[in-house]
């Protein structure tokens, strides 16, 4: 049976062989109207097309672009049609929204420029906002935030956004869930004192794709309206090198209180999300999912084209896992071994930012789950492999990917609090 990822792949593939024609027809929704209800199939076809003919062009003197501009789709109509059309656009436009981000350069992007994109989604989408500034961040108490900033000449930012459904103020309906989505947002990563090399730094703008995608999602949850609250957790910064930067051996004071040994500047990601996941912790959401950028080694595990997945609750990553296959958007389970944590014991602090070198995903999912609090369900999404491409194929295009943007959203729409 033909399902929305087939007629995805085609859309985008039309969008490809047409892209030289200004007006196009297809039949892709009339061709599948027996197996695919019309307004989920024109959604499909919609988002194939658009993702497939995205261009980042803005550094570019004589872009070549798509000559596409208008599209009709040949079959049944109606109400739910458009309807389907509409939300095939946004859910694009959430998609291009992280791959814009994400493909520009890391002294473009800096944490300032970031946070006001965010603003202007919130304003835009009527979310609830806040933006903490480098004082705030230092009164919060966000020490791994503050931290890997030590090194840079641009300051911090710390975004939360808040998505409302329309009946969340309703007394006499059941109570609203909760999700948490925590992005990691570092917008150029040159590895701190721990340095990268030159290759290993060339694409490293790309390091706030976790972040990246949370905003993208926040951007559409709207027009997806999922019964669920959704707030949005935004750490921004950059890890330079500056003369004050964290040196190896520093101990970083983390906002729920547990202190880290820094041994690899260069593991920075998991100081940010600490906080992060910290505070998202003291609102007693239904359920925490973070995105991150965040370890080469699950790179080496699973390739560029799947996600590691790890968390405290079956029932939660098993909803991603079905959102991921309905998406096309494959994450793939990784253990989160007990008697691996002990790698992580530190001489001096409670934990250490690293631990032995086999492992290393599975050992920095048993960093992070350090600070969530117990008893939220909580998943981790290590998007380094599939986050950023130096090729095109179907529906992707090289540089950003914007890589789970579309699975959250299908991951709200149907979300269940994980029991017990």
């Amino acid at each position: 049976a033909v399902g929305p990822a087939t007629l995805r792949r085609a859309g985008g593939a039309l969008a490809f062989s047409a892209r030289r024609h200004e007006v196009v027809a297809t039949s892709l929704v009339e061709a599948v109207a027996d197996q695919l209800e019309p307004a989920v199939a024109a959604r499909a076809v919609v988002e194939g097309m658009s993702l497939a003919s995205y261009r980042f062009t803005r550094y570019k003197s004589d872009p070549e672009l798509p000559a596409i501009e208008k599209v009709s789709l040949i079959g049944p109509g109606g109400k739910a049609v458009q309807e389907g059309i509409d939300l095939g656009v946004r859910v694009a436009d959430a998609v291009c929204l992280a791959r814009d981000l994400v493909n520009e350069p890391g002294g473009s992007m800096t944490p300032r420029v970031f946070a006001q994109a965010a603003v202007e989604v919130a304003e835009r989408e009527d979310l609830a906002v806040s933006v903490l500034d480098e004082d705030d961040i230092a009164g919060a108490g966000l020490g791994g935030l503050m931290g890997v900033n030590r090194g840079s000449d641009e300051p911090p930012r710390f975004v939360e956004l808040t998505y409302e459904p329309d009946d969340a103020d309703d007394e006499a309906a059941d109570p609203i869930p909760t999700v948490a989505l925590v992005g990691k947002g570092i917008t150029f990563d040159s590895g701190g004192l721990s340095i990268k090399t030159s290759e290993g730094m060339s694409t490293m703008k790309n390091d706030m794709a976790g972040a990246a995608a949370v905003l993208g999602v926040m951007s559409a949850v709207g027009a997806v309206q999922p019964g669920v609250r959704v707030s949005a957790y935004l750490p921004l910064t950059d890890n330079m090198l500056g003369g004050d930067a964290t040196r190896p051996g520093d101990v970083l004071e983390i906002r729920n209180g547990k202190t880290v040994e820094v041994l690899n500047t260069d593991a920075e990601g998991r100081l940010v999300l600490a906080d992060a996941l910290s505070l998202a912790s003291e609102a007693e959401p239904d359920a925490v999912v973070d995105v991150a950028t965040l370890t080469g080694a699950c790179v080496v595990a699973l390739g560029p084209k799947v996600a590691g997945l790890m968390g405290t609750s079956d029932a939660l990553t098993g909803q991603l896992r079905a959102a991921g296959r309905r998406t096309g958007e494959t994450v793939w389970p990784l253990p989160l071994p007990d008697p691996y944590r002990k790698t992580l014991d530190s001489n001096v602090a409670d934990i250490k930012n690293i631990g032995q070198r086999g492992g290393g995903a599975l050992i920095a999912g048993l960093f992070l789950r350090e600070f969530v609090a117990d008893g939220i369900p909580w998943a981790h999404l290590d998007i380094a492999g599939t986050a950023f491409t130096d090729t095109d194929e179907g529906i992707i295009r090289r540089g950003a990917t914007g890589f789970g943007v579309r699975l959250l959203l299908d991951f709200l729409a149907d979300f269940e609090a994980p029991k017990g």
